[in-house]
């Protein structure tokens, strides 16, 4: 669903969507899935309206996880997704490769297998212009952590080759 972005990243906005080609390969590798916090849509205001609140849902068999990347929302989405492996769900999340969190170190690591994506992706959303763009990357790296399975460990991937898929990241 969201990525921060700063003005100097070109975008005040934490909405930005997933680039097409990621979720096809998640729907290759794990089958159809649950999104527990899709894209937040506009108002005729242009405030966003959040459809429904994830983190006070049941989830899906399989859920793919792409969670507003702020503070206060992404451990609260990584905790969910781990809480809800625990009943035999696979969570397939996209989150910022922060390593160097709590999180990451005493939740994730023990729990997920973590694939670090090599290079930026690129997501879609609207700049601080207000215009639709496709080519914006995150302020960091990302990384796939997927609860629910009995693999563990980290690697890296390039999305590119492993997938034989075009897919600009």
């Amino acid at each position: 669903m969201s990525k921060n972005r700063t003005e100097l990243t070109g975008s005040l906005e934490d909405n930005w969507e997933t680039p097409d080609c990621i979720k096809e390969l998640i729907v290759k590798e794990f089958g159809e899935y649950y999104d527990p916090c899709p894209l937040a849509k506009k108002d005729s205001k242009g405030k966003y309206i959040i459809e429904k609140d994830g983190l006070k849902t049941d989830w899906g068999k399989i859920n793919y996880i792409n969670p507003p990347y702020n503070r206060f929302d992404k451990p609260k989405f990584i905790q969910k997704a781990y809480e809800e492996s625990l009943k035999g769900k696979i969570c397939v999340m996209l989150i910022p490769a922060s390593v160097e969190s709590k999180q990451f170190h005493e939740l994730i690591v023990p729990n997920a297998e973590v694939r670090l994506i090599k290079g930026r992706i690129k997501f879609k959303g609207y700049n601080t212009k207000g215009e639709y763009v496709t080519n914006k990357c995150g302020q960091s790296g990302s990384m796939l952590v997927i609860f629910g399975t009995n693999k563990r460990g980290i690697t890296a991937v390039d999305l590119k080759l492993c997938y034989y898929m075009e897919c600009d990241i």
